[in-house]
């Protein structure tokens, strides 16, 4: 089993679309070990962002995912980077596959709906920023 951090974007929340997006994971047969709904700082945004800092798109990235709520998961499945990869589908959701989170409900490149983690350091990485503020203990690092 693997683990993955999957964040639901605020223009997402916003629509409310959360909930047919979780009923989408959990019929992919992802099981959800920890769940929260947050604001993110801006300095939050910037630090989760961190590696895209020296990227025209930063500012504007985490502008974005300090304007409203998020729903940050982490999520257990086979496979489960890949897995969520294949299922948010592309970036841009005019260039993402039918079927695919991103081509369901994203509005643009920015706002796309759903972030996933993309190998298994960010994993690790990503899961660690977020332990905390998701109130993960210590049986969910064991389990």
């Amino acid at each position: 089993m693997e683990r993955t951090l999957c964040i639901i974007k605020p223009d997402a929340v916003e629509r409310k679309l959360a909930g047919r997006i979780i009923s989408l994971l959990e019929q992919e047969g992802f099981k959800i070990i920890g769940m929260r709904m947050l604001w993110m700082t801006k300095e939050q945004a910037q630090r989760f962002y961190y590696v895209h800092q020296k990227k025209p798109f930063y500012q504007n990235l985490t502008n974005y995912m300090s304007s409203g709520a998020s729903v940050v998961m982490v999520l257990e499945a086979e496979n489960a980077i890949e897995k969520l990869r294949l299922l948010m589908g592309a970036t841009n959701p005019a260039q993402a596959e039918e079927e695919t989170i991103r081509k369901k409900f994203g509005i643009s490149t920015e706002k796309n709906s759903i972030h996933g983690s993309d190998s298994p350091s960010t994993a690790v990485e990503e899961i660690a920023y977020f332990e905390k503020l998701l109130g993960l203990s210590e049986n969910f690092k064991k389990a």
